[in-house]
């Protein structure tokens, strides 16, 4: 892997106890009865679907980065894809969690805006991984 491949996994694997400590926070949260998660179903939605997002994306992201050194694409498009892809797994979850940070919160915030950009950004990470592969 080069150089970059390798900082960049070691960034995205010094997440995973994070994403293991948001598990353990929403099941706390449920087997203790916390008001404003069980009792407010959007908040709750959205927050479990935070989790399940940052969990499998940064798993596929560790997995993209061993396509993205194979890939034939310029050193620049290369870093490109790299951050584009590592970008999803931070900015999706952060969209569901803030948007929604207070226990009275019934529907999301403006932030809920970093979900559709994290996306976007996701989707052209791996179209430009793809077509360099290709």
């Amino acid at each position: 892997m080069s150089p970059s491949s390798l900082s960049t996994a070691g960034i995205l694997l010094i997440t995973v106890p994070a994403v293991a400590f948001g598990g353990v926070s929403l099941l706390s949260q449920i087997m203790r009865n916390i008001p404003g998660y069980l009792d407010n179903p959007v908040r709750r939605g959205l927050w479990r679907a935070g989790h399940a997002h940052a969990g499998v994306l940064v798993l596929f992201a560790l997995v993209a980065l061993l396509y993205i050194d194979q890939a034939d694409l310029s050193g620049g498009l290369k870093d490109l894809s790299r951050i584009l892809i590592t970008a999803a797994p931070i900015l999706m979850p952060l969209g569901f969690f803030l948007s929604v940070v207070r226990p009275s919160d019934t529907k999301p915030n403006r932030l809920i805006w970093l979900v559709p950009v994290g996306g976007v950004s996701l989707g052209a990470g791996t179209l430009l991984l793809g077509v360099g592969l290709v």
